[in-house]
């Protein structure tokens, strides 16, 4: 947690950090300047640090609320929780390519070095125009990611800027930045008595449900008879088979006394024929 400025020391510290890293890998002084790109082409080595837009924190706007009691009473201190966008630009002598070496170098300082080292920010606090600064003594420290910006949001950019000609230059996004309030919450009371119970432990007891007469199945005696004994069936099974035999031979035993009855009742044809022919015999 920081006070109201928070947002200059973390650009004051952006730019040392990029000052004291650039300079010896460059080979030559590199002036950096926490301030808007310049309107004017520059000869020497530059790196603008600019800050062109501050967000809320989407992710802790609200983890400070309520902050007030129902009575108004001030419970908890109000902390705006905010994002830093910063666009850098380098500026040089292009026929060598001093921008573009800038570029990679701030690149790789801001790639290496993610969260500001709390050196630097002891350093950039003691500028007189931040006397007063507590962002050393924050908790959160500050952590920047690079933001990948299109063509047509880059332009858009650009234009907000009047009459500055577009420079290479990268975005990175400063996250997270915290600014208290002024007030000082009114302290909670102290406890006067503390009251300590003990209860003892009884084990619940489930209730029982009421048995419907009507509705209570039948036992299982009651309901399905018993099973049958192997003996049982045996000689459930015998009369049945007897009686089918019996049935089966019956139409058998009729059918062949009838075709006996049948042969015994037809008169023999040829023995009646012959005995005829010798009787005409006899009386000729």
């Amino acid at each position: 947690m920081s006070n109201a400025l928070a947002i200059a020391h973390v650009t004051q510290a952006l730019a040392l950090l990029i000052e004291n890293n650039v300079g010896p890998e460059f080979g030559e002084a590199v002036k950096v300047e926490p301030r808007k790109p310049p309107a004017d082409a520059q000869a020497e080595p530059t790196i603008s640090v600019f800050l062109y837009q501050v967000t809320p924190n989407t992710s802790q706007r609200n983890n400070d609320l309520p902050t007030r009691a129902s009575d108004g009473t001030l419970v908890k201190r109000p902390a705006a929780a905010l994002d830093l966008h910063y666009l850098i630009s380098a500026y040089g002598e292009e026929t060598e390519l001093v921008g573009q070496r800038l570029i990679g170098s701030v690149v790789r300082t801001l790639h290496e070095t993610p969260i500001l080292p709390k050196d630097v920010v002891e350093q950039a606090g003691e500028r007189p125009y931040l006397a007063g600064s507590d962002l050393a003594e924050a908790a959160q420290r500050v952590r920047f990611t690079p933001t990948v910006m299109d063509i047509d949001e880059t332009s858009k950019l650009w234009g907000m800027l009047h009459q500055t000609p577009y420079s290479l230059s990268v975005v990175y996004q400063a996250a997270l930045v915290f600014i208290d309030g002024r007030e000082t919450p009114v302290p909670a009371k102290p406890v006067e008595r503390s009251d300590v119970r003990v209860v003892p432990f009884v084990a619940p007891v489930p209730e029982t449900e009421t048995e419907d007469p009507v509705s209570k199945p039948a036992p299982a005696s009651e309901s399905a008879p018993a099973p049958a004994s192997p003996s049982a069936k045996q000689a459930a099974k015998a009369p049945a088979k007897t009686a089918a035999k019996t049935v089966a031979k019956a139409p058998a035993a009729r059918t062949r006394k009838a075709a006996q009855a049948g042969k015994s009742a037809q008169p023999e044809p040829r023995k009646r024929t012959a005995r005829r022919a010798d009787g005409e015999g006899t009386e000729n």
